[in-house]
């Protein structure tokens, strides 16, 4: 195999593929990235063989094959390289592959690649979805996914969509994001899975990188394919019943306070850098006014009154700092909903004037 490349594409390539290497595995394959070349066509390919990627790169190609390389090691050399051009050649009798550019040369001896596994590929027709729609909606709700694989099915985002309508939710047992999209143009297919919020945010990521105007998504039996430009994701779905989201939301709420966004997002930043060691940002309502206050022992404390339009008997409810602080970030507007029922039960971020995207976020028992 002999191959030319720039070396910005090829820097620019094995950072993408290279978020799908495995650091921890045992088996020394999915830490390599996949070569692969034949007339006319050069694709970059890694696996953790929960995450896949796959990109093409534009390269003259002299002689055809296929090697894997060590993936961190060659991102590395790549980046290093000071000449615009770069040469990949393997060496059979020596078992490696020699790296040329300017007056370097690496010698990078090659991992099994007979160990490496086949990534899937996508059977019938794709479902397409709007770029732009699609990382929104990750945007917003990727973060309220859990990150303890204790509990698997709340590491993903389950998605569904059919016609002209996509709603994304995520949960990780303390806060629920749900996200509802209103598509331009109806989908040719339907779409219900649990997908990794890892994945998706690696998604969202390529989607801003590719400048695509629509990603493509193919699900199999246990697999979800999404082609985005010229790069490919693969991921395992995650099994198991997700939780019903619906009955989750309250049906009702005692209190609606209309917050400005921007205040409201800056006062909540100030008070909780004395919001510590897993103390609550506490808020105290009395009519026409909010005050947001937190403390943490042999730290200090800190408080701030804004207006609010409340009305009722006075209450005060505690919640996590860095969720609140997501919540108040992932509201679009002028102004956020904050909906309250009492201090013991969940309160609810959302837009003022529409349900499009909801943000449930449990309470913290206060210490009186």
């Amino acid at each position: 195999m002999k191959l030319t490349t720039k070396r910005e594409e090829l820097v620019a390539k094995l950072s993408t593929v290279s978020r799908a290497v495995s650091t921890r595995a045992a088996t020394q394959a999915l830490s390599g990235v996949l070569i692969e070349a034949s007339e006319g066509s050069v694709t970059l390919s890694a696996t953790d063989l929960d995450l896949g990627l796959r990109t093409a790169v534009e390269a003259t190609v002299e002689g055809g094959g296929s090697v894997l390389l060590p993936g961190r090691l060659l991102a590395e050399v790549a980046r290093s390289l000071a000449d615009d051009t770069v040469e990949i050649e393997t060496r059979e009798a020596e078992r490696d592959v020699e790296i040329r550019s300017g007056s370097s040369s690496f010698h990078l001896r090659v991992l099994p690649a007979e160990d490496f596994p086949t990534l899937p590929s996508g059977d019938g027709e794709p479902i397409k979805i709007p770029a732009a729609a699609l990382a929104e909606s990750i945007d917003l709700v990727a973060r309220a996914a859990s990150r303890d694989d204790m509990r698997p099915v709340l590491t993903g985002v389950f998605v569904t969509a059919a016609g002209n309508e996509m709603t994304m939710v995520a949960t990780d047992s303390y806060r629920l994001a749900v996200k509802r999209t209103e598509l331009e143009a109806p989908l040719s297919g339907e779409i219900e899975a649990n997908i990794p919020a890892r994945a998706l945010r690696e998604l969202a990521r390529i989607l801003a990188g590719e400048g695509v105007d629509e990603a493509a998504i193919n699900l199999q039996a246990n697999q979800a394919i999404f082609e985005a430009g010229s790069i490919t994701l693969t991921t395992r779905l995650i099994e198991g019943q997700f939780p019903n989201f619906r009955q989750l939301l309250p049906e009702s709420y005692e209190h609606d306070v209309r917050l400005p966004r921007s205040e409201f997002l800056d006062v909540a930043r100030r008070i909780s850098q004395l919001a510590q060691r897993n103390a609550p940002l506490r808020f105290s309502f009395e009519p026409g006014e909010l005050t947001v206050s937190a403390e943490t022992p042999d730290v200090g404390d800190a408080r701030e009154t804004m207006p609010a339009v409340f009305e009722g008997e006075s209450m005060e409810i505690g919640f996590n700092p860095d969720y609140l602080r997501e919540g108040i970030e992932s509201v679009a507007g002028d102004e956020v909903l904050l909906r309250l029922i009492s201090p013991l039960r969940p309160g609810l971020m959302q837009p003022v004037d529409n349900e499009d995207f909801r943000y449930l976020v449990m309470p913290i028992r206060l210490n009186v």
